[in-house]
Parts: C-alpha cells; sequence; structure tokens
C-alpha cells in the first residue's frame, strides 16, 4: 500500500467553519495542535480529504496546506519539538 504522510494545516475565519475542519481531519489523522494534523494516507483517502475540505472552506478567506512529506514507510522526519513530544503516524491494525 503506497501511502504517503500529509502534514495538514489550516486558517479558517469562522468558528463553526473551523469547528468542522477540526472533525473531518480527526477522522483522516493525528492532531498535532491547534489547526495542524498529520495524515496517513493513499491515493484514495487523499483525494476524499481533498474533496470534503474543498466543500467545507470559504475559498478567498479560508487557507488550508496539505504538504506530502513523502511515502509514509521511507519518511523519517527530522522534528524539534519543544514543550511535547512528537511521534510520526503509523499504521495501525483495523480489527473489523
Amino acid at each position: 500500500m503506497d501511502e504517503h504522510l500529509y502534514l495538514v494545516t489550516y486558517d479558517i475565519r469562522d468558528a463553526k467553519r473551523w469547528r468542522r475542519v477540526f472533525k473531518l481531519m480527526k477522522g483522516f489523522g493525528e492532531w498535532l495542535q491547534l489547526s495542524v494534523f498529520q495524515c496517513r494516507l493513499g491515493r484514495r483517502r487523499h483525494a476524499e480529504l481533498i474533496a470534503l475540505l474543498d466543500g467545507v472552506i470559504k475559498h478567498g478567506t479560508d487557507a488550508v496546506l496539505v504538504i506530502d512529506l513523502g511515502l509514509a514507510e521511507k519518511v523519517k522526519p527530522r522534528v524539534v519539538s519543544l514543550g511535547g513530544a512528537f511521534t510520526a503516524v503509523s499504521r495501525q491494525p483495523v480489527i473489523v
């Protein structure tokens, strides 16, 4: 499975839209800090995330950055974390 590691950060001007984006992002990745998530996504989930975000934000007012860090299995993030620990999101087994 070719999953990439993404860093998603957003600046949403309206509190109601901000909450919608935050709830949406919780379904796709791991919350790092206010308005910042890391996500491990395949192509389909990435496209789904982009489409859903596109429908929630107000273009021209809000801003969302989706930064592709590369193949998740090969990414070795070099992070300086002050005040809290950072761990790159890993693949977790899904039990159905």
